[in-house]
Formats: structure tokens, sequence, C-alpha cells
């Protein structure tokens, strides 16, 4: 039984990392799914409160890392508030489109579209299509260094 909890914990971390392709997958969800196997079913006073509290503050700066770059570098690119918006629907169209580069082609190609509706030139557009990539890959290497140290973390606790 515990090689099947085991087996379940480690396809959780793994689909934290499949979160990066496929946003619709939670990551943070399926991290504590195997944080929380493990505390249940295998041995639940292994993990220290240290551990507990950590993970819950690097949960958080996990969901708010990505909205938070994203947000920053479409701005900064002079993007618009649709702009933005947009970029997010087109990162989880694209994820289902042309997985990988569908998150990356896809919100550059609706902030470019939205932008340009908005009256913006052509530069401005570009700029802030540029942006919202920067924001998107920016975001994408904090999820992956974040999600690698709540499983490190949790590994060196057990």
């Amino acid at each position: 039984m515990e090689i099947i909890i085991w087996v379940i914990i480690i396809a959780c971390f793994i689909a934290s990392f499949a979160s990066i392709i496929f946003p619709i997958i939670p990551a943070p969800l399926v991290l504590w799914i195997g944080f929380l196997g493990y505390f249940f079913f295998i041995d639940g006073d292994s993990l220290s409160m240290f551990f507990w509290i950590g993970v819950v503050v690097l949960t958080i700066v996990l969901i708010v890392s990505d909205i938070i770059a994203n947000s920053y570098f479409v701005k900064k690119y002079g993007g618009s508030k649709w702009g933005e918006r947009l970029a997010a629907i087109g990162v989880i169209i694209g994820s289902f489109i042309i997985p990988p580069f569908g998150i990356i082609i896809v919100p550059f190609v609706l902030v470019i579209i939205t932008e340009l509706v908005q009256k913006r030139t052509t530069n401005e557009a570009m700029k802030a299509a540029i942006g919202s990539l920067l924001g998107f890959l920016s975001g994408t290497v904090a999820k992956i260094i974040i999600q690698l140290i709540m499983i490190v973390w949790f590994f060196l606790d057990i």
C-alpha cells in the first residue's frame, strides 16, 4: 500500500510541473495532495511545523507570482488592462490549441490584436505583446523554482 501512495505522491509532483505546459492543472493543489497524502497515509509526524508554514507561504507566492509577473511586464511595456486580461486567457486557451507552443503564441497574438483594436500603433502593440511574453516567461521560471524548492524541502524534511 505504501508503494501505491508513493507513486501517487510522485505523480502529483510531476503533475505540478505539467501545469507549466497545461495551466489548467492547479500546481499548488497537486503539490498539496502529495504532501497531505504523505502526511495522512505514510508518516504525519515526520513533517515539521516549519515545513508546513513554509509551504503555505510558498504556495501563496506561487499563486501570486504568475499574476504579478504578467501584470508587471504588460504594464511596463505599455499594455492595456484588456491586453493584460486577454494574455492570461490566451495562456489557458493556448495550452489546449498547440501545447506547449500555444501558451506562448496565443497570448502574444491576442495582445497584439487587442492593442491594435484599441487604436495603438503597431510598435506599441508589439511592445505590449513582448511584455506579455516576458511576463509569462518570468512567471514560469518563478513557478519552476518555487515548486522545486517545495518538493526538495519535502524530501529533506522527511
